[in-house]
């Protein structure tokens, strides 16, 4: 990988914070013999003082990166599908490992990646950030988006880390990238070219798996659902509200109260649309709460 010219400089600067309020200038060289990406690119930084352009460090691939870490950040997500349930676990799972993780947290359905607080956090990670969770169905329980995300976030530079799952963290993948077999310009190379691009379809396909396995729970959950509400049909149970039935909650006790007291047609002034906005119900809701509350008078 090689970095953007606002990369260099901005390592340069965290490095030699002395020279910020000089004009900065990079030429980057490529090292063809160099074996890997911290050996290949060279990156001459200049400084512009007194009017003469003067060298002032070389850095190579290494140097940026651990320079550009003291700007990264580390975020924890964590998800619960209904508010009703607890969030604290996962919270205090994360908390333990990265102490300093900013939590990013919300009641959402995991088999839909387009979720709000989600989406916050995905467009506010960058390169070099940590993002953590404490299981992968914590990410997504759907396998296609799942899979699909990590490869967005890891292309991107972001460590993902799964508390439960570690086995598919972004670092336990990037080790799979590289050759297990060291090649040596013998015939027998192609023979280790296949067997490391085998390692790295199976790292692939394990983290494939975690993603599916996440799915496969929910589906599991859903299909024993509905074989348990055929049961109790067929047993001549009721299921759900009868017909004709007002289903009563304190927020519907609430909306109505409110209703009797703006509404015109009881004993406020205000018309249907206003009083819509204060009550803050769905145009239906408001007219069924209205003909309920007829039907008491």
């Amino acid at each position: 990988m090689r970095y953007s010219d606002d990369d260099v400089k901005k390592a340069a600067e965290i490095m030699f914070p002395e020279y910020k309020k000089y004009e900065v200038s990079i030429y980057t060289t490529e090292n063809i013999v160099g074996t890997n990406d911290d050996e290949r690119y060279i990156y001459t930084v200049y400084i512009t003082r007194k009017g003469k352009k003067e060298e002032l460090t070389t850095l190579r691939n290494q140097h940026v990166k651990e320079a550009l870490k003291s700007l990264s950040n580390t975020y924890g997500y964590c998800r619960i599908s209904r508010k009703q349930q607890s969030i604290e676990r996962q919270i205090r799972n994360i908390k333990e490992k990265y102490p300093k993780a900013v939590i990013f947290q919300e009641a959402y359905t995991g088999t839909k990646i387009d979720r709000p607080e989600w989406n916050k956090l995905f467009k506010r990670v960058k390169e070099g950030d940590t993002l953590v969770f404490d299981s992968v169905s914590r990410m997504s329980r759907n396998a296609e988006e799942g899979i699909k995300t990590y490869f967005e976030l890891f292309n991107r530079g972001v460590n993902l880390v799964f508390l439960k799952e570690a086995y598919i963290n972004t670092d336990t993948y990037k080790n799979s990238l590289k050759d297990k077999i060291e090649l040596t310009g013998a015939d027998e190379d192609e023979i280790f070219k296949g067997l490391n691009n085998y390692f790295r379809r199976l790292a692939e396909r394990q983290i494939l798996i975690a993603f599916e396995q996440a799915q496969k729970e929910v589906d599991d959950l859903h299909q024993r659902t509905k074989e348990g509400i055929e049961t109790a049909r067929i047993n001549g149970k009721q299921i759900g509200q009868k017909s004709g039935t007002k289903l009563i909650t304190k927020k519907s006790i609430k909306a109505k109260e409110e209703i009797r007291k703006y509404s015109k047609d009881f004993e406020g002034t205000l018309n249907d649309v206003d009083c819509m906005k204060i009550v803050g119900v769905n145009r239906n809701t408001y007219y069924k709460y209205k003909r309920e509350i007829k039907a008491e008078y």
